[in-house]
This record gives C-alpha cells, structure tokens and sequence, in this order.
C-alpha cells in the first residue's frame, strides 16, 4: 500500500497507463446490445453496449465511423472492435471503438436491408411506376464498365439480335468508392442531353463487395429519377442489387439485359414472313371475291340485254302515269261531288226559298230587319223585300202580338 497523495489527474493519468500497457485492452472484441446511439454534429458517435448485467461506454470517431456500412440502432447486437482506455479527464473508462459488425449477419446484409426498407417505405419500388420500354429502341446507352467482359457480351448480343438499334458506351467504373457517383453521373448525363431512349447499368458477377455500387443510396434514386427507361443488368441470376428493385425492369444478367432491351431479328423475319404469307392469301381470297363477283354482273340481265332496262322503265312509266291520270281523275270527281253537295245545303238555307214561297223581309228606313211590330211607329217608312221586287210602305197601324 502507497502512502503517496496522488491528485485527481495524476491517478487518472496512473490508471490509464496502466490499460495502455494491457496488451488485451489495446485490441478487444465486445459483444453486447445497442442502447443510446448518438450520432453529433462533429460526426463523432457515442454509444451503449450492454448486456444484461453490465454496460460499458463507447466512442467511434468520424473518421472510423465513415467506414460503417450499415446504420447502428439502439436494440441491435454488435461485435465492436477497439481499445479500452481512460478519458482522462472525467476519468471514465471507454471502448474507442475502430470497427463493428451486427451480430450473426454481415454488415453488407444489415445495409441492404435497411436501404430496401426505407426505399419500399418511400415508394420506389412500386409497379405502377415503372416506365414501359421501347419496342424498337433506336440508341441504347450501356452504363458500365468500358473493359469488363460484360460490356463486350451486351454489345454482340444487341447487334446480333437487332442491329438498327445504335449503341453508346459510357464508360464508368463499377467497383470501389468512386464508382457510385460515376453511375449517378452518367445516368444524369443520359437524360439531359437525351443520349439515348433506354439505359441499361450494371456489370458482371462478383461479391457482393464487388457489386455494392449498385446497392448504392446514390444510384437508387438516380435510376428512379431517370426519365429515360433503365434495365439494370446486374451480376448473375442469383444476385440481388438495390438498383434491380428500383429500376424499371430488372435482368438476370448483363447478356440477358441485352436480350429484354431489343426484339429479336430472326423471330421479328420469322413473323414477317408469315404475316407476308397471311396477307397474300387474304389478297388472293379478295381477288377471288371480286373475280365471282365480276362474272356474275356480266353474266346477269342487264349485261346480256342493255335495253331490257329501257322498257322495263318505260313499262314503268306508263304504268305510272296511268295510275297518277286516275288518280287525279278520282280525285276532281270526288270534289266536284262534295262541291255539288255544298251547293244544295246552301241552296236549302237560303232565305231566298222562303221568299218563294210568298213570304217578304221587312226593313225600316235605316236597313234593320222588322221583327216585331213594337219595332216601328206609325208613320214609318218601310221596305218589304218580296221573291219577285220589293214595296215602300209607310205605316198606318199596327197590332201588338
């Protein structure tokens, strides 16, 4: 036991001494469970990792957590990987941490699915919006590697099956830290200046190391936002990239990217052939159609006989012109009858019939009808119209009915 009377930073500059020449304490994997991630403006992250009895502090400074490809999350079980020390000045013990992975999975894998979540959430997976491609594509632009095999393989194929199709290479690379941003610029590039009418990004197999431009934030939405159509030919059939959900149809392989972008001229002269057959034979039957139908108009009455049509018109007229005669005689004769019979009805009314038979109409001086003898005075001048003349009478008497 010392007698020394150490001050505060003399013993915490003692104890971390003391874990610097721990040979364990300068290299040592920590298993354990997540809890309050705090990521600061400094870029510097400061973390939990406990289990169910203990828990120890740790920090991971920018520039290792800049390494990190996954996103920590309180709850999730890590491996970390660094040197336990004394933050002298508080005199707290901590893991400087250098490294870390999620338990039982790579960290690639917790990255993918953390990315594939969050991009589904955003809807950029959705069916409804992925763009149809081209029939005939007239340029296709190829985003890939410029001396990789793929590109080599997707070139033959395109002009093998349809060689009217032109193709641009843009070259970029498709592995390591710059290979993200030379995708995304290139497919930029493609939609500004119209390059081409379909794209088609991707590269050969790999690990998913290899392949991990492709699982991208950057190119995801790079390939989502690009107005022109994207396959993205990735890898071979058992991969699975970021970039085949996002873009809007996704190939098994580059060779297979070649094959969904254009048609295929062999099948394309196979049909036209037997399109070309249909329509000679639906000519020849339209032919035929109209040869019969040629034969049987010179072959009919008319053809044989032109004149046959001027009698049966003529036939037709006089039959006509009869009826339209009788017609018209029927006619004039019913309305001279209904005209005779009006005629005698007004006859019958007419009060010159009564006058005929002795009777006479009273007028006074002013030529208003007599009917009444109160109508007149004596003294009054009247005129009595008879059948035959008429007689000026003055009133002498009179007699009240």
């Amino acid at each position: 036991m010392s007698d020394r009377i150490f001050d505060v930073s003399e013993l915490n500059a003692h104890i971390k001494e003391l874990l610097d020449s721990d040979q364990t304490l300068l290299g040592v994997y920590v298993r354990g469970e997540l809890s309050n991630y705090k990521i600061y403006g400094s870029g510097h992250h400061y973390f939990t990792i406990k289990d169910k009895d203990s828990a120890l502090s740790c920090v991971m400074f920018k520039r290792e957590a800049t390494s990190l490809r996954f996103r920590p999350e309180d709850g999730m079980k890590v491996v970390a990987f660094g040197r336990v020390t004394v933050f002298q000045r508080d005199g707290k013990y901590q893991l400087y941490c250098s490294n870390m992975t999620p338990l039982g999975v790579g960290d690639l894998y917790v990255a993918f699915e953390q990315l594939k979540s969050k991009l589904a959430a955003e809807g950029l997976f959705d069916r409804e919006l992925k763009k149809p491609l081209p029939k005939y594509p007239a340029r296709i632009a190829l985003i890939t590697s410029g001396s990789g095999a793929a590109v080599h393989d997707m070139i033959r194929i395109l002009g093998k099956r349809f060689p009217l199709s032109k193709v641009v290479v843009m070259p970029v690379r498709v592995q390591g830290v710059e290979a993200p941003p030379e995708i995304v610029g290139a497919i930029r590039y493609a939609n500004v200046h119209k390059v081409a009418d379909l794209i088609i990004t991707g590269r050969g197999g790999g690990s998913i190391e290899d392949l991990w431009a492709f699982n991208d934030e950057r190119v995801a939405r790079a390939v989502f936002a690009s107005e022109i159509p994207v396959i993205s030919a990735v890898g071979h059939e058992p991969d699975v990239t970021i970039c085949d959900y996002v873009a809007d149809v996704r190939a098994a392989t580059p060779s297979n990217g070649a094959e969904l972008a254009v048609p295929d001229r062999a099948e394309l002269l196979t049909a036209l052939a037997s399109d070309t057959v249909r329509l000679r034979k639906a000519m020849h039957r339209v032919a035929e159609k109209g040869a019969a139908r040629l034969d049987r108009i010179k072959n009919s009455g008319p053809f044989r006989d032109p004149m046959s049509i001027v009698r049966d018109r003529r036939m037709t007229l006089d039959s006509l012109t009869t009826a339209a005669v009788n017609s018209c005689k029927t006619l004039i004769s019913d309305k001279r009858a209904s005209y005779l019979g009006m005629a005698a009805s007004l006859d019958a009314l007419s009060p010159l019939k009564t006058l005929a038979r002795g009777y006479g109409v009273v007028t006074d001086g002013a030529g208003k009808t007599v009917v009444s003898a109160s109508d007149v005075e004596i003294g009054d001048r009247l005129s009595v119209r008879l059948s035959k003349g008429s007689l000026d009478c003055t009133v002498s008497g009179r007699k009240e009915a």
